[in-house]
């Protein structure tokens, strides 16, 4: 498919005025995006966990206006007016304007809200481009009631790019797929995909407790980060690597390799931070108690064969990933060994989840 396809030539049905609410995850990337193109396209594939317990749940409410000439919206987060995400928010309409034409044609209240606090560190404009999206497109689908579901999807999966690259990831689950490979049919640049193979139980309900070691925010932010991409010196194997490990994993998740799927998920959380400590300018987002988990948890891995890894996003803040079946004891070793390193003891448990959800008005 091509952008094009993703503009209607017209709506058959006409709208006064309604309200559409969307609950949309988060999810965490196994094969790490780093390094973008123009217009929100990824340098390299990537493939992720959508998560459960990380959300965002946005009400759209709209309503027919005279005034054509700009766009009207007011943002709520927890009941609160937020004029300040009004910019990235109007970013976004004029990146998809020309794919949803109705945008000037109403005013919109934003009502979101998220299961984790805003402040705790954890992204989430993943969860909440991708429910401002779905809720976009719930609207145009009363507009024209030709689209079909495949269709409904692709398209926020679409639009949740333009707002917030891995955004494009939250929409379906287990496993998503976003940018082109050439082992993976279907695959786009453009949105993401259900992953379109063979997984063994081992991966099925995964875990994923996110140990939150700093809740503020990030010295960088990404899009400076992905942007640093263009001159790194190592940008080119980095890309090269990612389209290598997504190809690797294809196997280990038919297989079942545990052992496999943590060398490869632990490198690529290691490499993106290389990345980011090669760049230049370099910084480093890890903390002094980021180093202190992962050595814990190389230590506890060795010592008792469970099969528990990390990896980790442009921040902080460490993702334990491990089989429902280990669960217990792995838990139990989170709680007793790790809590410790968390700002004020804050974690969230979580686990595989299977996209978003339309809730009731």
């Amino acid at each position: 498919m091509t952008e094009q396809d993703f503009i209607l030539n017209k709506y058959l049905n006409s709208l006064e005025s309604g309200s559409f609410t969307w609950s949309s995850p988060s999810n965490i990337a196994l094969v790490k995006y780093w390094g973008k193109k123009k217009n929100q396209i990824p340098a390299n594939p990537s493939i992720s966990f959508t998560l459960d317990a990380c959300k965002t749940t946005t009400k759209l409410a709209y309503s027919k206006k005279e005034n054509k000439n700009d766009f009207s919206f007011d943002v709520y987060l927890d009941g609160a007016k937020k004029d300040d995400f009004k910019p990235k928010i109007e970013t976004f309409f004029k990146r998809v304007e020309q794919y949803l034409p109705f945008l000037r044609d109403y005013h919109f209240k934003i009502e979101t809200s998220n299961t984790f606090p805003h402040s705790s560190g954890i992204a989430s404009s993943a969860s909440g481009m991708s429910a401002l999206a779905l809720c976009l497109m719930s609207i145009e689908k009363q507009l024209n009631s030709e689209i079909t579901d495949v269709f409904f999807n692709q398209k926020a999966s679409f639009l949740a790019r333009l707002g917030s690259g891995s955004a494009c990831r939250s929409i379906e689950g287990d496993l998503i797929v976003w940018g082109k490979h050439k082992e993976i049919t279907g695959s786009s640049d453009l949105f993401g995909v259900k992953y379109p193979f063979k997984v063994h139980d081992n991966f099925k309900n995964y875990q994923d407790t996110i140990l939150l070691v700093d809740k503020g925010e990030k010295q960088v932010s990404s899009t400076v980060g992905h942007d640093l991409m263009h001159n790194h010196p190592f940008a080119e194997q980095r890309f090269a690597q990612a389209h290598e490990n997504l190809s690797k994993l294809i196997n280990i998740f038919r297989e079942g390799d545990l052992k496999s799927f943590i060398e490869i998920i632990e490198s690529e959380a290691l490499t993106l931070h290389g990345m980011m400590m090669t760049s230049m300018p370099y910084f480093i987002l890890m903390k002094p108690n980021t180093l202190e988990i992962i050595n814990k948890i190389w230590n506890f891995r060795q010592e008792t064969g469970l099969h528990i890894c990390f990896t980790l996003d442009a921040g902080a803040n460490v993702h334990i990933l491990y089989p429902e079946s280990e669960a217990k004891a792995i838990y139990e070793f989170i709680s007793s060994e790790l809590v410790v390193y968390c700002q004020n003891g804050h974690y969230i448990c979580d686990r595989i989840g299977f996209g978003a959800k339309q809730l009731p008005i």
